[in-house]
C-alpha cells in the first residue's frame, strides 16, 4: 500500500542535535520570569543535565548572545549559581510599521525589548507605493543608525502592512489604494540606496494586524490566554486570530479581516468594493464623521474624538456607542465560530473602551449561543500599550534568531 505521507527528513546528526539544545537553553534564559537564570534552574526546566548546559551556557556565553553576573540563591542546599541573562547588544530586530497615516519603525533586542523607536505620521493615501515605502525606508535608515549606537546590529527586517500580504507581495490594501505591490522588493531597494556600501538585510513582510495580536501574545498582559481575537481600529479595522498560541493564517494567508465583514447588507460603499463593512461604521473615519468632526491629520481628530467622550458630548458618545453595537454585532459571529478565550481591541479602540465596551459586550451577551459571554467577565479586553505591529514586527525578526543562534552570531556586517 502506498503511503500518503510525507518523508521524515534526514536524521539529526550531533551538529543539529547541539544547535537545537542551543536554542531550547537560550529560549528558556530569555522566558525566565524574574530575569535572571542559572544553569541548574535552565537543566531543570529544559530536561538536560547540568554538565550539558553548562556546555551549551559557555557556547552561548562565546558567541555574546548570553551574559553573567554575580551570584543568584535559590535558597536551597548547595553554591549559588552564576545569574544568567540575554545580552542587551549584538543581534537585533527591525520592525516596519507602514500605515494609511503614519510609519512607525522599532528595533528589538534578544529579549524582545523595543530598543529604539521613530515614528512619522504622514498621510499615504494615494501616494505612489514606492514613494511610500522610500520614505519609510528612510525611516529605518535613521533607526539602524541610532541601533548601532547602542551596539545593536539588526539582522533582518519585518514590514508591517495594511491588507492581504502574500510572499512579499500586498494583493490588496483598499485604504492605501494598493493592489499587487511588491513592497517588500520596493522596500529592500530603497533601504539599499540609503545605507550604500552596507550589506542588504532580508526582508520579510506581514499583514499589520497579525504583527500587533503576535506582540499582544509574546508582551501583553493575556497572561494564561493563548486563544484570542485580536482586532485593531485605525482607518480600517484590522483582525487576526491566535489559536493555541499559534497565529492562523488559512489556507492562504488571509484570515483576520473582520474589517470587511458584512453588518449592514444595505450599507454604505466600502474601498473594498463591498457594501456595509464593518469598517464603515467601527473605522476611524467613519467614527469621526459620526461625532462630527473633521479629521485634522496627524491622529488629531482621534485626539478630539476622546476629548469629546471624555467630556460627556452627545453626538460622540452616541458615535462610539453605536461603532460598539456594530463591533459587537460582527464579533459575536466569529466568537461563535471559532470560540476565543478573548477579544482584544487595539488600536484606537483602546482609549475608547470605556463606552464602546458596554455596547459590544451587550451585543456579545445576547448574540453568542455558547453562553459563556456575559457583561463585564474581562473577555472583552483592551489590548496592552505593548501590543504594536512595529514591536511585533521586529520580534519575529528574533524569532529566527533563537530558533539558530549559531547562525547569527558575530554577524554585524549588515547594519
Amino acid at each position: 500500500m502506498k503511503s500518503n505521507l510525507a518523508p521524515l527528513g534526514p536524521k539529526a546528526d550531533k551538529d543539529t542535535v547541539r544547535r537545537s539544545n542551543l536554542s531550547l537553553v537560550l529560549r528558556a534564559v530569555r522566558d525566565e520570569a524574574e530575569g535572571e537564570a542559572t544553569r541548574a534552574g535552565v537543566a531543570a526546566r529544559v530536561g538536560l543535565t547540568r554538565a550539558a548546559v553548562s556546555s551549551l551556557v559557555e557556547q552561548l556565553l562565546d558567541i555574546g548572545f548570553l551574559t553573567e553576573s554575580g551570584k543568584t540563591f535559590s535558597g536551597q542546599a548547595g553554591r549559588p549559581g552564576t545569574a544568567l541573562k540575554v545580552t542587551r547588544t549584538g543581534p537585533a530586530g527591525l520592525g516596519v510599521e507602514v500605515n494609511i497615516d503614519y510609519v512607525s519603525v522599532c528595533v528589538v533586542d534578544l529579549a524582545g525589548t523595543g530598543r529604539v523607536r521613530l515614528t512619522e505620521h504622514l498621510d499615504n493615501r494615494g501616494a505612489p507605493p514606492a514613494e511610500v515605502l522610500a520614505r519609510a525606508a528612510g525611516i529605518a535608515a535613521r533607526t539602524l543608525e541610532s541601533a548601532r549606537e547602542q551596539e545593536l546590529f539588526p539582522v533582518g527586517v519585518t514590514l508591517a502592512l495594511p491588507g492581504l500580504v502574500s510572499g512579499g507581495a500586498v494583493r490588496q490594501a483598499p485604504n492605501l489604494g494598493w493592489n499587487q505591490v511588491p513592497a517588500g522588493e520596493l522596500f529592500a531597494a530603497s533601504l539599499a540606496a540609503e545605507r550604500p556600501g552596507r550589506a542588504a538585510l532580508p526582508v520579510s513582510s506581514e499583514n499589520e494586524a497579525n504583527l500587533a495580536a503576535l506582540a499582544e501574545l509574546w508582551f501583553g498582559g493575556l497572561g494564561p490566554i493563548r486563544s484570542f481575537l485580536y482586532l485593531t481600529g485605525e482607518i480600517g479595522v484590522g483582525g487576526a486570530l491566535v489559536i493555541d498560541g499559534e497565529l492562523l493564517r488559512g489556507a492562504h494567508g488571509f484570515a483576520g479581516e473582520i474589517g470587511h465583514v458584512v453588518a449592514d447588507a444595505e450599507g454604505p460603499a466600502c474601498r473594498c468594493g463591498s457594501r456595509g463593512c464593518l469598517e464603515q461604521y467601527a473605522g476611524q473615519g467613519a467614527l469621526l464623521r459620526a461625532a462630527g468632526i473633521e479629521e485634522p491629520g496627524s491622529g488629531a481628530g482621534v485626539a478630539e474624538l476622546e476629548r469629546r467622550v471624555g467630556a460627556g458630548d452627545d453626538r460622540a458618545v452616541a458615535a462610539v456607542a453605536e461603532a460598539g453595537r456594530m463591533l459587537g454585532r460582527v464579533l459575536s459571529g466569529a466568537v461563535n465560530l471559532l470560540d476565543p478565550d478573548a477579544v482584544v481591541l487595539g488600536g484606537i479602540y483602546r482609549n475608547l473602551m470605556p463606552w464602546l465596551s458596554p455596547p459590544a459586550d451587550e451585543e456579545l451577551t445576547g448574540r453568542v449561543v455558547s453562553g459563556l459571554w456575559s457583561p463585564g467577565s474581562g473577555r472583552l479586553r483592551a489590548s496592552s500599550v505593548a501590543g504594536d505591529a512595529a514591536r511585533g514586527a521586529a520580534a519575529l525578526v528574533m524569532t529566527a534568531v533563537l530558533a539558530d543562534p549559531v547562525t547569527y552570531a558575530g554577524g554585524r556586517a549588515a547594519s
